[in-house]
């Protein structure tokens, strides 16, 4: 291991939506639930587009336990919130049947500017990511290691893929949040960089152009963050379940130390074409675990087994263990759905006949001493993991 990459630091940030408990739809509800969610997290709880978004910021983290530990803190923390506003929290891509036109741009100066500027692209941004960041300070070395793991991002997007319904229907994608994301003009991978001053050459001609405000408005799927000494990936879809937000944290620090390591030996990165990786993570979005996906380097189609496998292999995620067994959020939320029915004709509970309403079931708080009120699981009829928020890992939703 460098010197650049001893002691890797993490940080991870998660986007949330806000739902009624009742209707299951999404609630502009964000300005009355953040002052309490901030009494518990302080600034690790922020606004976030939408009104009917939140989003979440772990402070800088030595390991994984640390991540898992801080992560599920802000979901119970973002819970109870949420609670005493009658509302729930969900992690998903997308939401399964909202509608753009029924949501509010949150009124801070930042956020109207990207509505001024985007339209129509900001009002229909009904999605949630995650977004990790492993700190690096030397910025030149970050470079390599960009050019490095640009060419990893699609199975590590196939890994998170949440987000198979949109407006109520199913898109047929695994990630469909990544197709609405991907219209955004500096959204997707980022080219290959031969050095700092082509990058940063870069940056003042898209700022000069107007094309960007600044260098904060460049959102590529791998960036060097302009505030923070860290190289940020964002390509996933928010997780379902701490275990694999925490799997996809995991995996992020080994590949950025594994392109470390590549780097410092002077090995060559392939300047694979930008056309390439879309291609690759269009198929990864698409197909999530479920289908072949590109391997960019051989240019050739493979099973989405071997790509994972091939991002799993020592060493480049030492010590990461078995976080790859067990994923596949999408294809949860399909089976569910064929199990209890599509999204949009699931109405919340009606009164019985001629009777009164039937009692709804609750479930007290367990290990982690919350009271929590209707099981998640129950706003979720196309898949349990929808709208699963697990402070305990594990799968199970709160």
């Amino acid at each position: 291991m460098t010197a650049r990459t001893d002691g890797l630091t993490l940080g991870v940030e998660e986007e949330y939506q806000i739902v009624d408990l009742k209707t299951r739809g999404l609630v502009p509800a964000a300005r009355e639930i953040l002052p309490a969610a901030q009494q518990s997290l302080g600034g690790e709880a922020q606004h976030e587009l939408l009104l009917s978004q939140i989003e979440t910021a772990t402070p800088v983290c030595h390991t994984l336990a640390k991540v898992r530990a801080r992560v599920a803190r802000e979901r119970r923390a973002m819970i109870a919130a949420a609670a005493c506003d009658g509302c729930g929290i969900a992690a998903a891509g997308t939401h399964p049947f909202a509608r753009w036109e029924e949501q509010e741009i949150t009124p801070k100066s930042r956020y109207q500017g990207l509505e001024r500027d985007y339209a129509q692209l900001a009002r229909e941004h009904l999605i949630c990511g995650c977004h990790v960041h492993i700190g690096y300070d030397d910025r030149d070395a970050a470079l390599a290691v960009l050019n490095g793991v640009r060419l990893w991002l699609a199975p590590l997007l196939a890994l998170s893929a949440s987000s198979p319904f949109f407006a109520g229907v199913d898109t047929g994608y695994a990630s469909f949040r990544t197709e609405v994301w991907s219209r955004w003009p500096m959204a997707g991978p980022p080219a290959f960089f031969a050095s700092r001053n082509e990058y940063d050459g870069l940056v003042r001609d898209l700022v000069a152009t107007g094309s960007v405000e600044d260098a904060t408005n460049i959102y590529w799927d791998v960036r060097l963050p302009e505030k923070s000494p860290t190289i940020e990936v964002r390509v996933a879809d928010v997780c379902a379940t701490i275990d694999e937000a925490v799997m996809i944290a995991g995996l992020t620090r080994g590949l950025v130390w594994t392109c470390d390591e590549a780097a410092s030996r002077g090995d060559p990165v392939e300047a694979v074409r930008p056309e390439i990786l879309r291609a690759a993570h269009w198929r990864a979005a698409r197909y999530g675990l479920e289908g072949d996906l590109v391997d960019v380097a051989a240019k050739r189609s493979v099973p989405a087994r071997d790509a994972v496998g091939a991002l799993l292999r020592p060493p480049r995620v030492g010590g990461v263990g078995r976080l790859g067994r067990g994923l596949d959020a999408g294809g949860r939320h399909r089976r569910g759905r064929r199990e209890r029915g599509p999204p949009a004709r699931r109405l919340p509970p009606r009164r019985p006949p001629g009777g009164r309403r039937r009692p709804r079931r609750r479930r007290n708080g367990a290990r982690d001493g919350i009271a929590r009120g209707p099981n998640l699981a129950r706003l979720a009829p196309w898949g349990q993991a929808t709208f699963g928020l697990t402070p305990h890992g594990g799968g199970r939703t709160l």
